[in-house]
C-alpha cells in the first residue's frame, strides 16, 4: 500500500496484463506493468488494416490490442514505462464526464515528472486533437489529460470504464522507437512527431507518479 493507493506490480505478455482482472471489490489501485517481449498493441476501435504482422513477427513483435481506445501503441521490455490507474465510480476522483476524468491524473503525471527533474509539463486540457496520424498512432495525436514536456508529448492515456470504475492506462517512452508505428501510419519514421523520452528507471517513474498522485 501507499498512502490509500494498492500498488502491484506485474510483468507478462501484453495481452495477458490488458487482460488482467480488475479487484474485485474495485480499490484505488495502480498496477505498474512491464511486458516480457516487445508488443505493438492497438485501440479498441482501431482496424489492424496496414498491419504487416510478417514484418512484426521478423522483428520479434506480437500483436495485441487493448479494451481502452485510441491509436496504436509499442510497448517494449525497458523502453516502456507502463503504469494503470483504477478508481471505482464511488470514488471522489470519479468523473461522468470522460474527457473532464483525465485531468486529475494529468496534474499527477506532471508533479511526478517535475520531481524527475521534468518541470516543464502541461497537462493539455482541450479536446482531442488527431493532427495527421493521431487515429493509427497515439503518440501522434493529444488528447485530454496528457502531458506534453515544452510542447512534445510525453505521457499517452486511454481509459477504460465498466460499472464498477475506471482504468485508466498510461505510457511514458524511456527510449521511442517509431519504425512499427510508421508502418501502421504508411510512413517513414521520421514523418511522425517527435516524443518526449523520460531517460529515468521505469521503478522511479512509477515512485514518482505515486507519491504525486491525490
Amino acid at each position: 500500500m501507499s498512502g490509500r493507493w494498492a500498488v502491484e506490480r506485474r510483468r507478462g505478455r501484453a495481452a495477458d496484463l490488458h487482460g488482467l482482472e480488475w479487484p474485485d471489490p474495485l480499490t484505488r489501485t495502480v498496477w505498474v506493468l512491464e511486458v516480457d517481449r516487445p508488443a505493438l498493441v492497438l485501440g479498441s476501435t482501431q482496424r489492424a488494416t496496414g498491419v504487416d504482422v510478417a514484418t512484426l513477427a521478423d522483428r520479434g513483435i506480437e500483436l495485441a490490442r487493448r479494451r481502452s481506445g485510441g491509436g496504436a501503441v509499442l510497448l517494449e521490455p525497458v523502453d516502456s514505462v507502463w503504469i494503470d490507474v483504477l478508481v471505482p465510480r464511488s470514488d471522489p476522483l470519479w468523473d461522468d464526464d470522460v474527457g473532464r476524468s483525465f485531468a486529475w491524473l494529468g496534474q499527477a503525471w506532471v508533479a511526478g515528472l517535475a520531481e524527475l527533474g521534468r518541470p516543464e509539463g502541461q497537462v493539455h486540457d482541450g479536446p482531442l486533437v488527431c493532427g495527421r496520424f493521431g487515429r493509427q498512432v497515439c503518440f501522434a495525436g493529444i488528447g485530454p489529460g496528457e502531458v506534453t514536456l515544452d510542447g512534445v508529448k510525453a505521457v499517452g492515456l486511454s481509459q477504460r470504464r465498466t460499472r464498477a470504475g475506471a482504468r485508466f492506462q498510461a505510457i511514458v517512452h524511456r527510449r521511442w522507437h517509431p519504425a512499427p508505428l510508421a508502418a501502421i501510419a504508411g510512413v517513414e519514421p521520421g514523418d511522425l512527431p517527435s516524443v518526449a523520452e523520460i531517460d529515468q528507471p521505469a521503478a522511479a517513474v512509477a515512485a514518482a507518479l505515486v507519491r504525486a498522485l491525490p
